[in-house]
């Protein structure tokens, strides 16, 4: 895993990665005090110039490492080994831009999505873009549990407050009920890691880093993974865990907080950053259970997501099929799982959060996006058809969109683990077909709403197609179908550096060494 550390100011000159966690802060907390009528241009600025640094983090970043890069580290509280420490590597940088994409996208079109509160929308969004930032630079254990827990009370308000349904609140509070459970399941996973580290150190860490280093017996290790399995399995979530995401992504708003649940997979990440490397040898006795419940989300959230006439909820257990698809990649333990799991994984934040887009630009025009009032929507509006189309065979995985490859190699992964579970992984891409051109075919190329008064009611009705920004969001979302889709080679080259040393972990007993300190970067012999 990570053996080398290079520090931000020999990297790059300037602590990098706390200018990416601190400008939507601080933006947030200027909004409270700009006049409402300003208050979008302000995010707006903020927002592209967050994503212009996160995308020098990814352009400057060194391919083909484990090294952990653009590094930043002081003691937070030295008393029990918590420090201020971030870094990215393979696993994490890829992250960036697409949380910073996504919140840009998410702004510009906040004017059209909230005429109510706009103000504190705005807060509220940036608020969640630095809460997820945090998360995934994080490399002290602790002061990640501390960003996971922070990401709860913007969404909260993002569903309570901004929802469409009329369960918004209740479904608020199932949300933070299900993600406080499985964090304090995790919290008492990072203790039992720390407290393992001072009986062999004799003192207590949350560093990354430095418990990398420290060998756990293997019966710790398979306590400690299901501590932690039960906190991201939540938040990714895994069937059973999912019960909260449907009511979530249906009743919250359309354009907001859903786009993130659904585009930036935190609880997956936390397995590939945190769980495998820190526990190998209880990843390889849990594996076999980690398949079956990848098996078993892909299959139930895929025949689910078949019934289904409303979009969102669709787009809910469709996401849940995927996340077991990205189990099946990371517990397969080898590197094409784990490149499969990963890619998928950005992948997820274009096509997840671009079909709740579509979702959003469908609810703007016709209400709930529900098959039993749409119909005959590509006459009517062709470029919105052409978006969701684009969008929706990227999570087909069809060929030259950024959804082949990361399938194809998770399947790969899969096949070296056990042919069965290769099957598995190949069915649910025919039951993302069914279920995602089923809707294409009824609610754009089918006949209109049975319900002759409804029907009437649109006929009458004239529908505007995509407007400007609703362009942009769907030309921007679509060029990266292609481009990674077309040129998977430099994202990959990203990823492997860090991969191939988790599959070496993994494989093999880690070397345990100590560390020594050379010009701003710590090295380990």
């Amino acid at each position: 895993m990570i053996t080398l550390e290079i520090f931000a100011l020999d990297q790059v000159g300037f602590p990098i990665l706390s200018a990416l966690l601190f400008l939507p802060l601080a933006t947030g907390l200027a909004l409270r005090f700009a006049q409402e009528r300003i208050a979008y241009s302000i995010a707006l600025v903020a927002s592209a110039f967050e994503l212009v640094l996160a995308l020098a983090v990814a352009f400057l970043f060194v391919h083909g490492t484990a090294d952990a890069q653009f590094v930043e580290r002081s003691p937070a509280i030295p008393g029990i080994g918590i420090s201020y420490h971030v870094g990215v590597d393979g696993i994490s940088v890829l992250f960036l831009p697409i949380i910073a994409l996504i919140t840009l996208l998410v702004v510009l079109y906040a004017e059209y999505s909230t005429n109510i509160n706009a103000r504190d929308y705005l807060v509220a969004t940036l608020t969640l873009e630095a809460t997820l930032i945090g998360a995934f630079i994080a490399l002290d254990l602790a002061m990640f549990w501390v960003f996971f827990v922070l990401e709860l009370v913007p969404a909260y308000f993002l569903i309570a407050r901004w929802g469409t349904g009329a369960g918004r609140v209740r479904a608020a509070r199932e949300y933070v009920t299900f993600m406080l459970l499985g964090s304090a399941a995790m919290l008492a996973g990072i203790v039992a890691l720390a407290v393992n580290a001072r009986s062999v150190t004799g003192s207590h860490s949350f560093d990354f880093v430095d418990l990398l280093r420290v060998p756990v017996p293997v019966e710790q290790q398979v306590v400690i993974f299901f501590l932690l399995f039960v906190g991201f399995a939540i938040k990714a979530p895994v069937f059973p865990f999912h019960t909260w995401m449907p009511k979530v992504l249906e009743q919250g708003s359309v354009i907001g907080v859903s786009v993130f649940l659904v585009g930036i997979k935190l609880g997956t990440y936390g397995f590939l950053r945190f769980v495998i490397p820190l526990l190998p040898e209880g990843a390889r006795e849990w594996s076999v259970i980690m398949l079956v419940l990848g098996g078993a989300s892909i299959v139930y959230g895929a025949m689910i997501a078949l019934i289904q006439t409303n979009l969102r909820r669709l787009l809910a257990f469709g996401s849940l099929s995927h996340m077991g698809m990205v189990m099946l990649g990371m517990f397969s333990l080898n590197l094409a799982g784990f490149q499969g799991a990963l890619l998928q994984m950005i992948n997820l934040g274009i096509v997840g959060a671009g079909l709740f887009f579509v979702a959003g630009f469908l609810h703007a025009r016709t209400g709930p996006p529900d098959l039993s009032v749409l119909g005959g929507l590509l006459d009517r509006v062709p470029v919105l058809a052409a978006t969701f189309l684009v969008i929706a065979v990227a999570g087909i995985g069809l060929p030259g969109t950024n959804g082949f490859n990361g399938e194809h190699l998770v399947v790969l992964g899969a096949f070296e683990s056990h042919w069965l579970v290769a099957i598995i992984a190949g069915a649910g891409t025919f039951l993302t077909a069914a279920y995602s051109l089923r809707y294409f075919q009824r609610a754009f190329l089918g006949e209109p709403a049975a319900d002759a008064s409804v029907s009437r009611s649109r006929e009458r009705t004239p529908m505007r197609d995509l407007r400007v920004r609703e362009l942009i969001i769907s030309i921007a979302l679509g060029g990266l179908v292609f481009w990674i889709g077309l040129d998977t080679g430099p994202f990959l080259r990203m990823m492997d550096g860090s991969l191939s040393a988790l599959e070496s972990r993994v494989a093999t007993e880690p070397v345990q060494a100590a560390p020594t300190h050379r010009s701003g970067i710590t090295t380990y012999r």
